[in-house]
C-alpha cells in the first residue's frame, strides 16, 4: 500500500466498487465538512484503465464531485494505492486504526508532531502512523510559521481552513497587516481567495507556468508551506523569461515545418469555433495563447474560418489551372498603405539626390527619350497618397522641404513667379518656345541645375527606376527622413512590429516583449531611438524598406552611408 495525493480528474468509481451501479448517494451530511476540511480520511484506489478507481470512499469521491461543481477546483485528496495481492478490508480497517488515533483539532496535531519530530521521528513515519501522506504531515507542521495569535485564533475556529493555508505563503510583515486588519472592527481581512490575490497584490504566477528553468529565475519565490504551490514574486522578471521562451518555441516551431506560428496578445482566447482543423502539410497554423496567470497554451493545426476559405479556393483555382498557390508568408508583412509610404519615401530621397548630379539626371533624360517609359511626357509625379496621414508625412519631411527650396531657386532662373493659390499653375502657362528663349541666356552650369530639376520632378514614385538610381547614386535615406507618427501608425501586423524591435533593440528585447501588445512594442522602439524612458538611444536606425538596395526587416545590417561611397569610389 501506497500513500499518495491524486488529482480528482484522475479519479473514478472503481467497477470493483459494490455500489458502482448506484445511483449517487445523498452526501448532505459530510459535504460541509469535506467543503471546508477537505478529505481527511483516505480513499482507497487501484489503477485501472490509466486511472485510479475508488474501491472504497464513494460517498468521499461524489462529495468532492459536488464541491468541484461549485468551486471549480478541488485539492487533490489522499488516497492509499492498493497492490497486487492486497485486500482493500484489510487496509480499510488499518486506515480507520489510525485514522482513530489522530486528534480532529489541527492545532493540537500540529503540537503532537512537533513533540514527535523533536524526540526523533520521520516525517514518512507520523504519516504512517496515523494513516496520512507527507503533505497532510508537512500542512500540520507548517502551522509553526504563522504568528501565535493566528494560530490561536485558527485553533478558536475564528479563521477557516483556506485563509489559513494561504497565510502561510505570507511573509512576517505581511501576517502582522493581516492580523492589524484581523482585529480592526472597522477594517476588512481578506480571506480565502481574496486574501491570495491580496498577498499578490492581484498577480498570481504560479512555478507550474514556466516555460523556462526554474534555476534562470533570480527573483524570489513565495512558497505555500503545506507544499502544494509556489508563486514568483517578481512579475516582470517572470514575464520577460516567459516571453523569451515562447519566442524559442515559435522558432522551433517555424523550424519544424509548420507555415506560421501566431501568438496571441495576453488574456485573448483562442476560439476553437471561430477556427478549422487544419494539417500542417495543407497549410495550418499554430496559435499560442498566454493567460494573465502566465499559463501557456499551444492550439497547432488551426486556420480562421476566412482563411480555410481562402486556401480553400485557393487550392481549387489551383486544381482547375488557373493560379499558382502561394506560399504562406511567415515574416513580417507590407500592407498597401505602408507600400504606399515606403515608396513615396523613397522618390522623396532619390529625386533630391538626382538634383546634385545633373549629368547623371542627362543621362535619364537620354534614357526616357530612348525608352519611353514612367512619366516622361515630361509630367510632374503627383505623388498620389493613399491617406492624408502620408500625405502629410510627405510634406512635412526634410526632403520635401529641400526639394521646394530647390524649386524656388530654378523657377527663379526661369523668370517665374509664384502663383499664390498654385504653385504649379504659373508653369503651365508658360509656351515651350518662351522657356527655350530664357534658356538661350543661361550658362550651361544653370542650364544643367534646371534639367535635372525637372528630370527629378517627373521621376515615378515606386518605380525600378527610383531603385537604380538610388543604389548608383548610394542615396542614404537616414540623411533627410526619421521615423514619424505615420510610420508607426502604418506598421500594425504583430510579427513586423517584432521584428522592427529586434532590429532597434536586439534580440533579447524583441523575445521578451513578443507577447505584449503592438502598441507597447512600439512605444518600446520609440523610446528607443528617442533615448527614453531609460533606453539606450539608438542611433541612425533605417527600416530595410528604405534602404537602397532595399531589402526586409531583419535580412541585412544597415550600413552607414559613408562607408558605402568611400567603397564605391
Amino acid at each position: 500500500m501506497e500513500l499518495q495525493h491524486i488529482e480528482f480528474s484522475k479519479l473514478k468509481i472503481s467497477k470493483c466498487n459494490m455500489r458502482y451501479r448506484d445511483p449517487p448517494p445523498n452526501v448532505s451530511d459530510i459535504l460541509p465538512s469535506i467543503q471546508a476540511k477537505g478529505v481527511l480520511e483516505p480513499l482507497i484506489v487501484r489503477s485501472e484503465d490509466g486511472k485510479y478507481g475508488v474501491v472504497a470512499g464513494r460517498r468521499r469521491w461524489f462529495s468532492l464531485k459536488a464541491v468541484k461543481e461549485k468551486m471549480g477546483e478541488v485539492a487533490a485528496p489522499p488516497c492509499a494505492i492498493m497492490e497486487e495481492g492486497d485486500d482493500a478490508e484489510a487496509i480499510e480497517a488499518s486506515l480507520l486504526e489510525n485514522v482513530a488515533r489522530r486528534d480532529p483539532d489541527p492545532m493540537r496535531e500540529y503540537e503532537t508532531f512537533v513533540r514527535l519530530i523533536k524526540e526523533g521521528r520521520t516525517v514518512d513515519g507520523i504519516a504512517a502512523t496515523f494513516g496520512m501522506t507527507k503533505p497532510q504531515v508537512n500542512q500540520r507542521l507548517a502551522l509553526g510559521n504563522l504568528l501565535p495569535k493566528i494560530r490561536d485564533a485558527y485553533r478558536a475556529e475564528e479563521i477557516d481552513d483556506e485563509t489559513v493555508r494561504h497565510l502561510t505563503m505570507a511573509s512576517l510583515a505581511q501576517q502582522r497587516k493581516w492580523l492589524r486588519l484581523f482585529n480592526d472592527p472597522h477594517q476588512y481581512a481578506p480571506r480565502g481567495y481574496q486574501l491570495k490575490q491580496w498577498l499578490f497584490g492581484g498577480q498570481q504566477i504560479s512555478t507550474t507556468h514556466a516555460l523556462f528553468k526554474l534555476t534562470d529565475y533570480t527573483g524570489q519565490t513565495v512558497e505555500d508551506l503545506f507544499g502544494e504551490d509556489s508563486y514568483f514574486v517578481d512579475a516582470d522578471l517572470f514575464w520577460a523569461l516567459q516571453n523569451r521562451a515562447i519566442a524559442d518555441k515559435r522558432d522551433a516551431l517555424l523550424k519544424s515545418g509548420w507555415g506560421a506560428v501566431e501568438i496571441l496578445e495576453i488574456g485573448q482566447r483562442f476560439q476553437q469555433y471561430e477556427h478549422v482543423k487544419v494539417p500542417k502539410k495543407k497549410g495550418g497554423k499554430v496559435f499560442i495563447a498566454l493567460s494573465h496567470d502566465g499559463a501557456v497554451e499551444v492550439f497547432d493545426g488551426w486556420l480562421s474560418q476566412k482563411e480555410a476559405k481562402k486556401l480553400a479556393k485557393a487550392k481549387d483555382r489551383e486544381a482547375k489551372g488557373t493560379e499558382k498557390q502561394r506560399p504562406a508568408s511567415t515574416g513580417p508583412v507590407m500592407t498597401q498603405a505602408l507600400e504606399n509610404y515606403v515608396d513615396l519615401h523613397r522618390h522623396e530621397v532619390v529625386r533630391l539626390a538626382l538634383i546634385a548630379h545633373p549629368l547623371d539626371a542627362f543621362r535619364l533624360a537620354v534614357a526616357h527619350m530612348a525608352a519611353s517609359s514612367g512619366n516622361w511626357n515630361v509630367k510632374r509625379d503627383p505623388q498620389t497618397a493613399r491617406n492624408p496621414a502620408i500625405r502629410a508625412s510627405i510634406e512635412n519631411s526634410a526632403a520635401e522641404t529641400a526639394f521646394a527650396a530647390e524649386q524656388l531657386a530654378v523657377f527663379g532662373l526661369l523668370g517665374w513667379t509664384q502663383d499664390e493659390d498654385d504653385d504649379e499653375t504659373f508653369v503651365d502657362r508658360r509656351d515651350t518656345t518662351d522657356v527655350f528663349a530664357r534658356l538661350l541666356t543661361l550658362g550651361d552650369d544653370a542650364v544643367t541645375r534646371i534639367a535635372a530639376f525637372f528630370v527629378a520632378r517627373s521621376l515615378q514614385a515606386g518605380s525600378d527606376v527610383v531603385d537604380a538610381v538610388g543604389a548608383h547614386l548610394y542615396v542614404d535615406a537616414r540623411d533627410h527622413w526619421q521615423p514619424d507618427d505615420a510610420f508607426f501608425d502604418l506598421i500594425r501586423d504583430r510579427t513586423t512590429v517584432n521584428a522592427v524591435l529586434a532590429e532597434v533593440a536586439g534580440e533579447a528585447v524583441a523575445k521578451a516583449n513578443v507577447a505584449e501588445k503592438v502598441k507597447a512594442q512600439k512605444q518600446i522602439v520609440r523610446d528607443c531611438l528617442a533615448g527614453a524612458n531609460g533606453r539606450t538611444k539608438v542611433e541612425g536606425w533605417l527600416p530595410g524598406w528604405l534602404a537602397f538596395p532595399t531589402c526586409g526587416i531583419g535580412q541585412a545590417e544597415p550600413v552607414a552611408a559613408d562607408s558605402q561611397r568611400l567603397a564605391a569610389e
